[in-house]
């Protein structure tokens, strides 16, 4: 069993920052692949970024590229997502969730373990 918690969402302007944190407890995190998901109202959960084991792969959406970095701490069970230059699109409630198996890291059906979200709000 793994139990994740997420934190440091909030409200901020347009072009500002933010960083997502996901302390995770339980198993081994460092056997786990990790990912970030958003949820928007109205749609559907999407993909985000991902990170596995050893954080020498990394998979990101395009609507993030370039924007977003994912990182993890494997010595602090911490998953990390660094905001730059955000946009009201952006808004939504943000999941890290874990897989030991990794296969899938940019699908939702991919990962086992879910937290229980952290609401990012960028206004205009």
């Amino acid at each position: 069993q793994v139990q994740m918690v997420e934190s440091g969402g909030g409200l901020v302007q347009a072009g500002g920052s933010l960083r997502l944190s996901c302390e995770a407890s339980g198993r081994t995190f460092s056997r786990f692949g990790m990912g970030w998901f958003r949820q928007a109202p109205g749609k559907e959960r999407e993909f985000v970024a991902a990170i596995s084991w050893t954080g020498g792969r990394t998979y990101y959406a395009d609507s993030v590229e370039g924007r977003f970095t994912i990182s993890r701490d494997n010595a602090k069970n911490t998953l990390f997502l660094q905001m730059n230059s955000l946009k009201p699109e952006d808004t939504a409630l943000y999941y890290c969730a874990a897989d030991r198996e990794f296969v899938r890291p940019r699908s939702p059906d991919g990962y086992y373990y879910w937290g229980q979200g952290t609401q990012v709000t960028v206004s205009s």
